[in-house]
């Protein structure tokens, strides 16, 4: 049977399976779509070698930039974005796509209002670099990153940012920041299932309804980000049509 599937880890959070299994048995599709939670990259091949009927993948945290070295090819825009989230296979040959950028700025663009342009991207992993190049090259805004630490070269402080990139701590955050960046989209994972009860650390009581905040979880549907933000006024939004529309782009790929 043909096969699709997911790489990651953890993949608990993870609602891409029970999305393309939906549309495979709606459609008629001969296919199954599995989950390949792996600890470690270098398993990639291993899937790869025992699973000669798979046609494509996803990629998820925290390998969407891993996860290009053993690519064949890569899209031009992925390369430009700096991650894959998609890999067509076919006899072995993968190419690497990236459907985020896609989904987020199809997602994104309804909520936008003229003052808008300016936004802080929460966390530096390989959601951000989409997130950014969707800010930046598809709607115009200039963007800075947050991240726990300022980039030093280690790839553990700062996440994997470039030194032209402007880069807070969450302890740079002041009321006045997010008045001059209205627009803040969470990349991290924190406030996702199973810890509901986490938020990123920045000064909520600060924010009106100029700001409009985006986290890519989605699972809460609505998380503590986006409840801090909602009780000041804020437009919130999560990251479920985001998934949908970047799933339907992937096939899209897939299928090319």
């Amino acid at each position: 049977m043909t096969t699709y599937g997911l790489i990651g880890y953890p993949l608990g959070h993870s609602f891409s399976r029970k999305f393309f299994t939906e549309k495979f048995e709606k459609e008629g599709i001969d296919a199954q779509y599995l989950n390949f939670e792996i600890p470690s990259i270098e398993e990639f091949p291993e899937i790869i070698k025992n699973n000669p009927e798979l046609r494509g993948l996803n990629v998820t945290i925290p390998y969407k930039q891993q996860v290009m070295q053993y690519l064949h090819n890569i899209s031009e825009e992925a390369s430009a974005i700096g991650a894959v989230n998609v890999v067509r296979v076919r006899d072995g040959h993968l190419t690497g796509f990236n459907s985020d950028v896609i989904g987020f700025v199809n997602s994104i663009r309804p909520l936008l209002k003229p003052h808008h342009k300016k936004a802080l991207i929460l966390g530096t992993g390989g959601a951000s670099k989409a997130i950014r190049y969707g800010l930046e090259e598809k709607l115009g805004m200039e963007t800075a990153f947050v991240s726990r630490h300022k980039p030093d070269g280690s790839p553990h402080k700062g996440g994997d940012v470039r030194r032209t990139e402007r880069v807070f701590t969450y302890d740079d955050i002041t009321p006045e920041t997010l008045q001059t960046y209205p627009v803040i989209v969470n990349c991290s994972p924190v406030g996702m299932y199973p810890h509901v009860d986490e938020c990123p650390a920045l000064p909520y009581e600060a924010m009106n309804e100029n700001n409009l905040l985006y986290d890519l979880v989605y699972n809460p549907l609505e998380t503590l980000f986006m409840k801090k933000g909602a009780e000041q006024g804020a437009t919130v939004k999560n990251g479920l049509e985001m998934l949908h529309l970047q799933a339907i782009a992937s096939w899209k790929f897939w299928e090319k």
